[in-house]
């Protein structure tokens, strides 16, 4: 006999931020909903170092639910510049599963760039001791991206996801080319965001993760209102119809993707 009511596809979010305030007062029930949805797991993503510890809390407090650390491009010029000695550090812990988000961002901060550029070779070289996966934010800086990813890349490898998307095709064939990850947020799932599905659909399937971003770029049918956890499902429905899988197919092909690029998290419920 068929279940009237099978259970929902087992999905990974593998990019949110539930330390922010817009999850104050309601994080418990936040897991919730995501658990009901199918997301078995999320990494939660510190941007700011000093806030390391109550990002790391959030950790601690919930199964399936890891973390990442480090500076976003968009705060580096606030914030102290980071040490390789002070993330190689943090990795100690063992829901700590990631470096990031560094990267560049032109688009709100370019007058930073030169910074920008210092803290993202930091964090690169921290991935590269550790063996965790680089987690990187870009935006209006495909070429400087490319070039300082190839770059240290030549020096030495390490492992990279290109999170929530969003930037040309150039920037993408170099990440894939690395052997870099690409990661669909609810942005991808947007009408008009012809293009972007166009690279994933271009990008090797064992290559590809989703996301949500939240509380940030909430798919349809929530655009414009605070995305969570639970709304990865949505994000995922369009990466099966983009791939012509079933909606457990690429459940499942992202589950794996993501086991292989986040070892410390593959497998682990914990």
């Amino acid at each position: 006999m068929t279940d009237p009511n099978p259970a929902p596809p087992a999905l990974v979010d593998s990019h949110c931020h539930l330390d922010f305030p817009d999850f104050d007062g309601e994080r418990d029930a936040l897991i919730a909903r995501a658990r009901a949805a199918g997301v078995t797991r999320m990494v939660t993503i510190c941007t700011r170092l000093r806030l390391e510890p109550q990002v790391r809390a959030i950790a601690e407090a919930h199964d399936g639910v890891f973390y990442a650390a480090g500076t976003h491009p968009m705060q580096v010029a606030e914030e102290p510049l980071a040490t390789v000695e002070e993330l190689v550090a943090l990795t100690a812990h063992p829901k700590m599963v990631g470096i990031g988000e560094t990267g560049l961002d032109y688009h709100y901060t370019a007058e930073s760039a030169s910074v920008q550029a210092d803290s993202l070779r930091i964090h690169i070289e921290a991935a590269r001791r550790t063996g965790l996966p680089l987690i990187i934010h870009s935006r209006d800086a495909d070429d400087d991206m490319a070039r300082i990813l190839s770059e240290e890349h030549a020096a030495g490898p390490f492992s990279c996801v290109m999170h929530c998307y969003t930037s040309g095709p150039a920037l993408a064939e170099t990440a894939l080319r690395l052997g870099f990850y690409l990661s669909m947020s609810g942005i991808a799932a947007f009408p008009r965001s012809t293009e972007i599905r166009d690279i994933f659909a271009r990008a090797p399937r064992d290559r590809v993760l989703v996301e949500t971003d939240a509380p940030f770029l909430a798919p349809p049918p929530f655009r414009g209102k605070r995305n969570e956890p639970a709304y990865v499902a949505h994000t995922a429905r369009v990466g099966a119809e983009l791939y012509g899988m079933t909606e457990a197919e690429f459940a499942a092909l992202t589950s794996a993707n993501f086991d292989r690029l986040f070892p410390k998290a593959a497998g682990n419920r914990g």
